[in-house]
C-alpha cells in the first residue's frame, strides 16, 4: 500500500487528490494548519474509503519547524504533493512588504523548506516522488499579480534543478500547472469555462501524469500553448498587453 503526504490537504484540490487516493487505496497523511478541517476531511475518507488516515499540523510559515515535523511522521511516505498557495492581495503586496513576504514565503520559501527535507530522505534511500504544485502565473512575470508570479517561477525553477538532482537516485518530481480551477482561491471570479478545471479533475489528472511519469503537468492541455506564446512574445509587445 503507498503511503501519501499531502502538504495543504484542506485546500480544495488538496481534498479531492486525497479522496482520489483514498479511492485507490493508498495510506493518506493530511497536512494542514486548521486543525479541525483536517479532522472533518480525515473522517470523511475513513468513512467513505475505508482507508488509513492521519493528520498533522503543519504551517508552511513556521519553517523553523519544519525539520522536527517531517521527523515526527508516524510512517515514511512513499510520495509527497505540496498543495500550498497563497494568492494574495495585489495592491496589499505593492504597498506593505510583509503582505508580499507572506505571499513569497507561502508558495515559495517555505515550500523549498519542507520539500528539501523530503528529498533528502527520497535521495538515500532511492525512491519515492515528489509533486510541486505551481502556476501558469510562474510562466512569465505579468502585472496583475507579479508577487505571487515571480514565487511560482522560483517554484518551476526549484522543481527543474530538483528533478534533475534526484534523477540518478530514481526519484520522480512533478511540477503541476493547473491554471484556472474552481477553488476558494478563485471564488467570485468570471473563468473561462473552456479554461477552467475542477478539483476532481486536477487530482485525476495528477494521478495519471504520475503513472505516466509526465514531468510537467497542465491540467488543461490548451495551457500548454497559451503560456508557450505568452512566453515567446518580445518584451517590447508583451509591457503592452493588459494580460
Amino acid at each position: 500500500m503507498e503511503r501519501i503526504l499531502i502538504i495543504g490537504a484542506t485546500s480544495d484540490m488538496g481534498q479531492a487528490f486525497a479522496h482520489a487516493c483514498a479511492l485507490q487505496g493508498s495510506s493518506i497523511m493530511l497536512a494542514a494548519r486548521n486543525e479541525a478541517t483536517l479532522e472533518r476531511v480525515a473522517n470523511d475518507l475513513r468513512v467513505r474509503c475505508e482507508v488509513g488516515v492521519s493528520t498533522h499540523t503543519f504551517d508552511v510559515l513556521d519553517m523553523e519547524q519544519h525539520e522536527a515535523f517531517y521527523a515526527s511522521l508516524p510512517e515514511r511516505p512513499d510520495g509527497v504533493i505540496c498543495f500550498v498557495g497563497l494568492l494574495g492581495d495585489a495592491v496589499k503586496c505593492r504597498q506593505s512588504f510583509e503582505a508580499a513576504r507572506r505571499v513569497l514565503d507561502t508558495n515559495f520559501t517555505g515550500v523549498i523548506s519542507i520539500l528539501d527535507r523530503v528529498a533528502d530522505e527520497f535521495e538515500k534511500r532511492g525512491r519515492g516522488w515528489i509533486v510541486g504544485v505551481s502556476s501558469v502565473a510562474g510562466d512569465r512575470g505579468r502585472a496583475p499579480r507579479y508577487h505571487y508570479g515571480c514565487a511560482k517561477a522560483g517554484l518551476n525553477a526549484y522543481l527543474s534543478g530538483l528533478r534533475q538532482r534526484l534523477f540518478k537516485s530514481g526519484v520522480f518530481v512533478m511540477n503541476v500547472k493547473p491554471g484556472y480551477c474552481r477553488t476558494k482561491m478563485v471564488a467570485g471570479w468570471d473563468l473561462p469555462a473552456a479554461m477552467t478545471s475542477e478539483p476532481d479533475e486536477v487530482a485525476r489528472a495528477i494521478l495519471k501524469a504520475l503513472r505516466r511519469k509526465q514531468e510537467t503537468l497542465y491540467v488543461r492541455w490548451m495551457w500548454r500553448w497559451i503560456m508557450g506564446v505568452i512566453r515567446l512574445l518580445p518584451e517590447f509587445i508583451f509591457k503592452r498587453l493588459k494580460i
